[in-house]
């Protein structure tokens, strides 16, 4: 139960010690040095070892352990890596995941977009507004993994960015109650250009390609443990494709066969009984050409909705009658680049589109654009979100949500 719904008065608690000063989100490293970096870390680090060994010893123990979480559940999420230098006890609560769980049963779950635009080699991430936003760490990685294809997929509280290294195809982990990078785990069969989606502390990669070959393995990874699980293959070979969780079941949309041929066909995977089920034509009424970008799909209300790249269109998907209606043109470019360097997400009950602007055509930076969509709508209205957090370049390489 927790502390502040009991009926027993609470005792008051005096908690000696010095505030620790937490930094604001956006505060902008990404033009500090590496020494300047150290130094700011020294700076945090100082500024929260205020709480002394003595005073922590007076705070820890008067605090009880339900109060400690539901006070640091309350702490914006990008600054919970700063609470490793109060002491090894609130270093070992952050690493324990209760205060994400804590979260979610009060609540406090937001939504934080992690972003890579061309010509950057350093993830931004912006919170659901995009009023504030935050550089992640540089990642230690050789020019040929960000030259190379990559994707990333945000699972628990983790980004997961796969890739091509020097030695062949690597997985890093960045994990936010840390701000850090990770190298590995693995996987059990590694490659690129696959479809995947995650689902709580879960997360399916299906198909993709694997020095020189289309495959249709299926991993499923648990941020939590840490862990990769094979499970049952697909009935296709494709890489270049698109998965969704939709209603309790991950989908994999289109792609590329072993022939580099276009395929209209998607499949369902019920995890209950480990099979999968070919859903033919799902993508038949689509323009699909050469070097086209993977499906651009997201999920709102247990809806599935896609850009019809080539027509700048909105459209979503009918469950019982395999069709797909139009919505409406969204106020995004991507028919130039036939889907390549736009962000379509799925946030809570609103759609999310990112990338070169219609109304600004010459423009350099992104435009974010929001709806509410409904599959009984006609057509759907688009509201422009003004990026305060500062803006990267139109072109987006990789972009995924994380709710935390």
């Amino acid at each position: 139960m927790s502390i502040l719904s009991q009926s027993k008065p609470m005792k008051k608690v005096l908690i000696i010690g010095t505030m620790p000063i937490i930094l604001g989100m956006n505060v902008d490293s990404s033009s500090a040095s590496e020494g300047e970096e150290i130094g700011e870390t020294k700076e945090i680090a100082q500024s929260l070892a205020c709480l002394t060994s003595q005073n922590a010893y007076h705070v820890a123990p008067q605090l009880l352990y339900e109060l400690q979480l539901e006070i640091f559940a309350r702490v914006p999420c990008p600054e919970y890596w700063k609470l490793q230098f109060l002491n090894k006890q609130f270093s070992q609560l952050l690493k324990s995941s209760e205060i994400f769980r804590t979260r979610r049963e009060l609540g406090l779950v937001k939504p934080y977009f992690f972003m890579l635009s061309s010509n950057d080699r350093r993830w931004t991430m912006f919170d659901e507004d995009f009023k504030s936003s935050q550089r992640l760490p540089k990642l230690s990685s050789d020019i040929n993994f960000f030259s190379g294809d990559k994707e990333t997929t945000c699972v628990g509280t983790q980004l997961i960015v796969i890739g091509k290294y020097k030695e062949g195809i690597t997985v890093w982990r960045y994990e936010l109650e840390m701000h850090k990078w990770f190298k590995g785990p693995e996987m059990i069969t590694p490659r690129i250009m696959f479809g995947s989606a995650s689902h709580g502390t879960n997360a399916f990669f299906a198909g993709g390609f694997k020095i020189s070959k289309n495959v249709s393995i299926v991993e499923k990874y648990n941020a939590e443990t840490k862990t990769w699980a094979s499970i049952h293959p697909m009935h296709r070979r494709r890489k270049l494709c698109s998965g969704c969780v939709l209603r309790g079941k991950f989908y994999v949309l289109g792609g590329q066969n072993e022939n580099n041929e276009n395929l209209t066909c998607a499949e369902r995977y019920d995890e209950e009984t480990d099979s999968w089920e070919l859903i033919p034509n799902m993508l038949a009424d689509m323009t699909l050409s050469i070097f086209q970008a993977p499906p651009r799909i997201a999920v709102v209300n247990g809806n599935l909705y896609l850009l019809e790249t080539s027509l700048n269109e909105l459209r979503v998907y009918n469950v019982n009658t395999n069709t797909w209606k139009k919505l409406g043109i969204i106020p995004v470019m991507v028919h130039l680049t036939k889907g390549w360097g736009v962000a379509f997400k799925s946030v809570q009950d609103n759609l999310m589109v990112i990338g070169a602007s219609s109304n600004r055509p010459h423009s350099q930076k992104m435009g974010n654009y929001k709806c509410y969509p409904s599959p009984d709508m006609e057509e759907i209205h688009w509201e422009e979100l003004c990026c305060r957090g500062g803006s990267l370049k139109h072109f987006i390489i990789n972009c995924c949500v994380m709710l935390a």
